[in-house]
């Protein structure tokens, strides 16, 4: 039995192009680091094409740690978030709750991001909701609240906790 975490093909596809707007958003966090390292920005474009139909699961099953690699390459915490957003996002396709780790990491990023407000995480999540259709807000709220499934990302690790934990739970409280 999958885990609730996953959601549908369908739901995925809608989930992965709203993942894919939030990591794109922080990307130049990311880029600003490392200009030569295009792991976070193809991972975006994989998510978009997955959105689109273009890629299937299998092979993006295969593919969504290379970004995540990136995250391990740089050194400063709003770049380590930004490739961990992009990583995210280009995991919807596995599982749909990621989504909601790409806009928490979008989320970190952002305040994490030199001369940020107090306030940043908490408007780039009004930001993110802002940019939400419909059909994909109730794909959204498809998903168990956080914590709730340990079977997926929305379990008891690191998504749970922070800034990222607070972001989630923000985004669920509001769709």
């Amino acid at each position: 039995m999958p885990s609730s975490q996953t959601l549908s093909l369908a739901d995925r596809r809608l989930v992965a192009a709203w993942a894919a707007d939030c990591a794109s958003r922080v990307l130049a966090l990311f880029e600003a680091e490392a200009p030569q390292d295009q792991r976070p920005r193809d991972a975006i474009a994989r998510a978009r094409a997955f959105a689109r139909g273009e890629l299937d699961t299998a092979g993006e099953i295969r593919n969504r740690f290379v970004a995540g690699r990136a995250a391990r390459d740089a050194t400063s915490a709003p770049a380590i978030a930004a490739a961990r957003s992009a990583a995210q996002a280009a995991a919807v396709a596995h599982m749909g709750a990621h989504a909601l780790g790409a806009a928490a990491y979008a989320a970190q990023a952002v305040a994490l991001a030199p001369n940020a407000a107090p306030t940043a995480a908490e408007e780039e999540v009004d930001r993110q909701l802002a940019l939400l259709d419909e059909q994909t807000r109730a794909a959204l709220a498809l998903l168990p609240p956080l914590g709730e499934d340990r079977a997926g990302p929305l379990g008891s690790g690191l998504l749970t906790t922070g800034v990222l934990g607070d972001a989630i739970r923000r985004l669920q409280e509001r769709l």
